[in-house]
């Protein structure tokens, strides 16, 4: 049959001469056939293995009689929230709602609803009560146990149980979804499905569970924070498909049980190579092309994925729950025959975007024991300092940039996905790193320090703050030996749990010494299954159960944040009332050190510009929004009062891909 989308309407599989699919994919995102996104991924490996498929965009979750446009399935339903978690789809940091929808026609907001895969499950319940309901995505996999939900403030069970889903894939998820095809195919009950990789299931019987580890009940979990933070890096030392143990989460009111098998292994180099190279439309459905596309195809349109998971290790990326910590790679000649094909595309203007994954620079597992024994559960690859068995090489990377650069075509190819710098300076030969700002960068290379502060680096997962100096050297002294005049733009993250006051005034100082006032300033965003997360919540680094401070209050968080941008005249007040707060006036007036002038201060500042000056707004109007907000006081400081300022939004559009158990947005920030 010639390479089509693949049925989205009744019309559709009337043309294909299907009466019936065997599965219905019900999907929060327009149909986006392209292999960054995890539908597209995980409908072709089933349409590969002889099953039909039938897509389910977006529907209308008011009207119950939404979910039965394709019918009822032979097999079963699957259901996927999105490519992005949908909560970080809708709000942004400070809980307000987002205007846009990069995943949606034309980009419209409100075409799914929050918590969209526990809606859509419970939809389909209600049509279809006996029918087989498998869920994964992002949204699913890093919510599979028992978790604290930022938007609600409170604990919420798995959401297995609030989906009344029957079986729930977590991670990448190729391999679980054809076991469970295979399985239903041959008869076998959806409660037969217990033994699968990857895969979380509700029983009241653990007769069938061996060498378990069995988590505090849900109900302790809801009554401790303690216990939860314990909870939780029980699980995340179990994230590692060589080593982990099944783990039982007690229900006890409800009598049941939550079993998460171990995840799947890693695929080889031969088994991405076939998930990649399927018939991929490469493109949205033609039927969205009225209401102008899909917005998110644009990020990924001409960009290639080279590797998956990351033993970077940050604490407020998702990735170990999700992607792992062993990287899995495509071959150089799966990634050249892709980029023929991006080349082909009749916009394509001659520059490859990206070529990495959730680190570029990682083409290959961190030590040579990972394949076999699996990663160190109590020990990070690269912190708090690198292993001493850390097999450094960039070679093969290096070599793959210089075929694609090479390509007819081709005029530049650029590494947007980001590089760990600390890595990078691990490696002697200094081919990469040469190569890499002669030919891959676009004038500005973003990298990701998060903060300048040793202690809350270290709350982070990240190196300390001469680490970063010492590649910012290396950097400028390659630039200057090239004759190139290219910068370093740095992301970095407001009121990580670690960060009081005084560190983020820190950072200020850091930045006005530096000469620069950064365009974007993620605050730090709680989402689930982050070890940062945990912190936020519970106080407690659960790697160490010890206190740690923590920004919740909303107004001391948009101090924190306005400070890293503290020149821009709209943050004046707030840091000015926080610098007051923490003892800095020494920062407020006229001197080449200070951050911003004095109360109605009019003398200009030598040699500076745009240095924060007041509005002439009094500072009642600035904070009126702020005492309406409320909120709860960060962990170990005084009530302070809140902010309701809209900041910018948290994670953006992923291009990692995807699911019915598949990586997105939200578990990352998608840059090291």
């Amino acid at each position: 049959m010639e390479r089509d989308f693949l049925p989205i309407s009744r019309a559709d599989m009337k043309r294909r001469g299907w009466e019936q699919c065997d599965f219905v994919y019900v999907i929060g995102d327009a149909y986006v056939d392209h292999p960054t996104f995890g539908h597209a991924i995980i409908s072709r490996v089933l349409e590969n293995a002889g099953y039909k498929v039938g897509i389910l965009s977006q529907p209308d979750w008011k009207n119950p009689n939404s979910i039965q446009s394709l019918g009822e399935p032979r097999l079963a339903f699957l259901v996927m929230g999105g490519n992005m978690d949908s909560m970080v789809n809708h709000y942004s940091v400070s809980k307000k709602r987002r205007k846009t929808d990069a995943f949606t026609p034309g980009g419209i907001i409100g075409k799914r609803p929050d918590h969209a895969a526990t809606v859509y499950c419970n939809l389909i319940r209600q049509r279809y009560p006996h029918k087989p309901i498998v869920v994964g995505g992002i949204e699913a996999s890093l919510r599979r146990l028992a978790h604290y939900d930022y938007w609600s403030d409170a604990m919420k069970r798995s959401l297995l149980l609030d989906a009344q889903a029957d079986l729930l894939l977590y991670g990448m998820g190729e391999r679980s979804i054809l076991e469970v095809a295979e399985a239903l195919d041959s008869g076998l009950s959806v409660s037969d499905l217990t033994y699968i990789r990857g895969s979380v299931y509700k029983t009241h019987d653990l007769s069938g569970v061996y060498d378990a580890l069995t988590l505090p009940s849900w109900e302790a979990l809801n009554a401790s924070r303690r216990t939860y933070a314990e909870s939780f890096y029980t699980q995340y030392c179990n994230t590692d498909p060589f080593v982990a143990k099944p783990l039982v989460e007690p229900y006890e009111q409800e009598g049941c049980y939550v079993v998460q098998n171990p995840p799947q292994e890693p695929l080889s180099t031969e088994e991405m190579d076939r998930v990649y190279a399927l018939p991929y439309m490469r493109t949205y459905h033609p039927s969205y092309e009225a209401a102008g596309g899909v917005p998110a195809i644009e990020e990924v349109k001409f960009s290639l994925t080279s590797n998956r998971g990351c033993f970077g290790g940050c604490s407020f990326c998702a990735l170990t729950f999700h992607q792992g910590r062993i990287i899995q790679v495509r071959s150089h000649e799966a990634i050249v025959r892709e980029a023929e094909q991006v080349i082909a595309e009749p916009d394509f203007k001659g520059y490859i975007h990206d070529v990495g994954g959730p680190t570029a620079n990682f083409r290959h597992p961190s030590c040579e024991k990972q394949l076999t024994k699996g990663v160190c559960p109590n020990r990070q690859c690269l912190f708090p300092t690198p292993c001493k068995n850390l097999q450094v090489d960039h070679m093969d990377y290096l070599t793959l940039l210089r075929k694609l650069r090479k390509m007819p075509g081709v005029k530049k190819v650029f590494i947007r996905s980001g590089i760990r710098f600390d890595y990078l300076l691990c490696d002697k030969n200094e081919t990469f790193l040469r190569e890499m700002v002669e030919h891959h960068i676009s004038g500005q290379l973003k990298v990701a320090p998060e903060h300048i502060a040793d202690p809350v680096l270290k709350m982070m997962g990240k190196p300390p703050n001469t680490v970063y100096q010492k590649f910012l050297t290396k950097y400028q002294r390659l630039n200057e030996k090239l004759g190139k005049k290219q910068f370093v733009v740095p992301y970095l993250m407001s009121s990580h749990p670690g960060s009081t006051l005084k560190e983020a005034i820190a950072l200020a100082e850091y930045l006005r010494d530096l000469g620069y006032m950064p365009e974007q300033v993620q605050d730090f965003y709680p989402t689930p299954s982050t070890i940062s997360t945990v912190m936020y919540y519970t106080g407690l680094d659960p790697r160490t159960m010890k206190p740690v401070y923590v920004a919740t209050d909303p107004h001391e968080k948009a101090m924190q944040r306005a400070l890293i941008q503290y020149r821009n005249p709209k943050n004046y007040y707030l840091v000015r009332e926080a610098l007051e707060k923490a003892g800095r006036e020494d920062l407020i007036g006229f001197g080449k050190e200070c951050l911003i002038r004095p109360p109605g201060g009019n003398r200009p500042m030598a040699g500076r510009k745009n240095r924060g000056t007041p509005d002439g707004k009094p500072a009642s109007a600035h904070r009126k929004s702020s005492r309406a907000a409320g909120g709860a006081s960060g962990k170990g400081a005084p009530s302070q009062k809140t902010d309701s300022r809209k900041r910018r939004s948290g994670p953006s559009a992923s291009k990692k891909h995807g699911a019915i158990s598949q990586k997105s947005g939200s578990s990352r920030r998608g840059r090291r």
